[in-house]
């Protein structure tokens, strides 16, 4: 709903209004609130590079603060700019970090593509669980949340702790499409069918995405 919304089952919209994307010493805040809007009952934001920022390889790094509340689903993850390959998931989708209020703690980086996907439950991916006991740090602290993507391999880190790694196997789109420029997308998601479905108290809004900065080296 909203801007270029999604599906899985999520409560947001998702509007191009201040209230729900600002900028706030000198960070980048999605704050999600509860409230009725069009239709729905919490309103966030969803922030896109493409046609900005489209990149092919590199380090992806952001330095970001995730809220942990029941009920969120912060993102930070890349889709094709062109499409290539044909629609989702046969020309990819990179998810940098995944973040589950509901699963607090556990940070999750999968890749999707035709042969591997969330739709058959076939998708590629690694979760580094409790946060905490890796890094020595809370999950809502500020973590640095990277991937490091070349012609053969996607890594993925949480404060250079790497945890999982994709390798290419075959050359051939159905498992590897990630030989395309992509874009970074930024979004804070409320409720969903991912992780499976939890209540979650609407007394804990507003919740914040807080990015200090997303870097990319080639």
């Amino acid at each position: 709903t909203g801007s270029w919304g999604w599906g899985n089952g999520e409560h947001q919209y998702y509007t191009n209004r201040s209230e729900n994307a600002y900028i706030e010493d000198g960070k980048l805040i999605i704050q999600a609130l509860y409230e009725n809007y069009g239709g729905s009952n919490y309103t966030s934001a969803r922030m896109t590079t493409k046609n900005k920022g489209d990149w092919t390889y590199g380090k992806i790094s952001g330095r970001i603060r995730v809220p942990n509340a029941g009920g969120t689903w912060p993102a930070f993850w890349m889709m094709p700019t062109n499409s290539v390959y044909g629609g989702w998931p046969n020309s990819g989708e990179i998810d940098i970090m995944e973040h589950y209020g509901c699963d607090a703690g556990n940070v999750h980086g999968t890749i999707h593509c035709n042969e591997y996907n969330w739709a058959n439950n076939t998708q590629q991916g690694g979760t580094l669980n409790n946060v905490l006991a890796s890094t020595g740090t809370d999950i809502d602290e500020f973590h640095i949340y990277s991937i490091v993507w070349n012609e053969n391999s996607i890594s993925w880190y949480v404060d250079n702790i790497n945890y999982f790694t994709y390798n290419k196997s075959e050359d051939n789109y159905t498992s590897w499409p990630f030989d395309q420029s992509f874009f970074i997308i930024l979004n804070l998601a409320i409720g969903g069918d991912w992780g499976g479905i939890c209540s979650f108290d609407s007394t804990t809004f507003p919740q914040l995405f807080e990015i200090d900065y997303v870097r990319v080296y080639q």
